[in-house]
Formats: structure tokens, C-alpha cells, sequence
């Protein structure tokens, strides 16, 4: 039997998913599954360029504002969330649309999560949080280089919360974090992926507008309404790009010209990072920038046909 289609618009931040999601909607009866692990808390809006009210109101949005942004959230739990919500929009009749550019959520969806069902070892744990604790982040993320390069060279060294788990799964299994995956063939999906492929300095000036945007639309109001509701800047929640940067203005720590400019640089960073992780994924077919949104739907069509 063949295996449900699902399409993913994926690549770096600030490539134009959104506007390629609307553009398919216009010629498919879609429904989006976001897969940004920013997007999942709520009362984060301006940062993480959630979908506005009208593009929410014009296609149905699943896995936005599924979290507290006071408590930890998991992979496994957007895994979780998200086939559910796959399945109902394939119940629906509907097209399921991934689009974000949080690359491990994608390797959760459709190729399985063994990472996130290998049993948690308090004691493992606790040795990597004491390393951390006594020889900080740089000693933590060299120690996941040695055992584990592929998943050093796609964790920040300051997520240190995913480098521990990686750390805790190959100190468990004895296979890197980067090989715990379901042998090929028995994904639950057929997954269209498909991603812009900017030129770099072109992508890096759009990654400056949009920051310069979110900045108009009041990025600094919406961090000091986090903290005013009690969240602080080691919560998980907060190390997100714009946030943790913004915080020590509001603390009279940070000049707001520097912190922009901070923002900036870190998100392009990012955006490296996340084509570094892309980039070797022989599923995605890569869109020219020009014409791609009208490209995009025709395409699909043509690739739904395959079988």
C-alpha cells in the first residue's frame, strides 16, 4: 500500500516557508504542521515569526502554542503531537504541510526517534551535568566531538540541555545520537521536501530585514512581557534568538544597538547551521527564489504523482 504523502517546506530561518505554504494552499486543501521549535510556546510571537492571525485564519496551523514557556519541552513531545496531527489532516482528506526549519524535528517525524525512547539514566546525567557544572559548556561540547562529531557540529555549544542528551545516549547505547535512527523503508510517511535555496548574502539580508521587523513590531515589548510574567533567561524558553539577546537591555546590562547587531549575527549563525544540516538531505529538492511560489504547487502535483 502506498504510504501517505506528507509535504515539508524546510531551510533556513527567513527563507520565505510561510509565503511558499501560502502559495500551496492556494491550489491544495493543506493544513500546516509547524515544525519550529520556537513557535511551540506561547506568548512568543514577534521572535520566532509565527504565522499571523490572518495567515492562521486563511490555513488551518497545528503544533503552534502547544507549550508553557516555563516548562522544558521534548522532542518526544512534539513528536507525539505533531503525527497526531498528521493523521487527522490525512483523515480530513487534507494535504499535512510541514513548515519550519528545526531540522531535528523533521528526523523525529520521518525517520523516527529513537533518541527520544532510549531510557533516561539519572546517574549518566548527573556525571555530564557535574562536567558542566565544573568544567563548563566548551569541555561539554568537546567531550560530544569525540564521541559523537555529527551531532557536535549540529548542537549549539550552548544548548547544553541537548548536548547532555546526546552525551546520555551514547553513554547508554554506545551509538552516537546522530546514528539512532529506524532502519530505512519504515518511515510511517512519504515525505516532499522542498526548500528555498537562497544565495548567502541574499538570505543574509533578508535575515537582517526580518530582524529589523520584529524590532518595529515590538520584539522588546513582547521579552519584557516574559519576564514580567516570571520567566527568566536560563529557562529553555529564553536562549531562542532575539530573547536571550534582548534581556540584558531591559536589565540596563546591554546597549540595544549592540544587541540588534548581536541578533543579527547569531541569526545568520543559525541559518548556516541549519543549511549545514539540510544540505546533505537527498529528499529535498532545492527551489529557485525566483518564481518559486508559483513554481511550488505544480511541482508538488508532479511528485504526488510519482510513485
Amino acid at each position: 500500500m502506498d504510504k501517505p504523502a506528507v509535504i515539508g517546506l524546510v531551510g533556513p530561518t527567513a527563507g520565505g516557508k510561510t509565503a511558499l505554504s501560502l502559495s500551496l494552499a492556494a491550489h491544495h486543501p493543506i493544513e500546516v504542521v509547524c515544525m519550529d521549535s520556537m513557535q511551540v510556546y506561547r506568548g512568543m510571537d514577534i521572535g520566532t515569526a509565527k504565522p499571523t492571525a490572518a495567515e492562521q485564519a486563511r490555513i488551518p496551523h497545528h503544533m503552534l502554542d502547544v507549550a508553557d514557556p516555563a516548562q522544558p519541552y521534548s522532542v518526544a513531545e512534539y513528536r507525539e503531537g505533531a503525527l497526531a496531527a498528521i493523521q487527522g489532516i490525512l483523515d480530513r482528506g487534507h494535504m499535512p504541510v510541514l513548515v519550519g526549519g528545526t531540522g531535528l524535528y523533521l528526523r523525529a517525524l520521518s525517520q523516527g526517534l529513537t533518541l527520544g525512547n532510549t531510557p533516561r539514566d539519572d546517574a549518566v546525567r548527573g556525571r555530564y551535568e557535574a562536567m558542566l557544572a565544573a568544567e563548563g559548556k566548551q569541555a561539554l561540547h568537546d567531550q560530544l566531538r569525540r564521541v559523537d562529531p555529527v551531532s557536535a557540529d549540529r548542537l549549539h555549544i550552548n544548548d547544553t540541555r541537548r548536548v547532555i542528551r546526546a552525551l546520555e545516549v551514547w553513554a547508554v547505547t554506545g551509538e552516537p545520537f546522530s546514528a539512532q535512527r529506524v532502519p530505512e523503508g519504515q518511515e510511517p510517511y512519504r515525505f516532499l521536501l522542498y526548500a528555498p535555496d537562497w544565495p548567502r548574502q541574499a538570505l543574509y539580508q533578508r535575515i537582517d530585514s526580518r530582524v529589523d521587523q520584529m524590532l518595529a513590531q515590538g520584539l522588546l515589548d513582547e521579552v519584557g512581557n516574559l519576564l514580567r510574567r516570571g520567566l527568566t533567561a536560563d529557562m529553555q524558553s529564553m536562549q531562542g534568538l532575539g530573547y536571550k539577546e534582548l534581556v540584558p537591555c531591559l536589565t540596563g546590562q546591554a546597549d540595544i544597538g549592540e544587541a540588534v547587531a548581536l541578533i543579527k549575527r547569531r541569526t545568520r549563525n543559525y541559518a548556516k547551521r541549519q543549511l549545514t544540516w539540510f544540505r546533505p538531505d537527498g529528499r529535498i529538492r532545492w527551489l529557485a527564489p525566483e518564481g518559486m511560489e508559483e513554481a511550488l504547487p505544480q511541482q508538488v502535483r508532479l511528485d504526488m504523482e510519482e510513485k
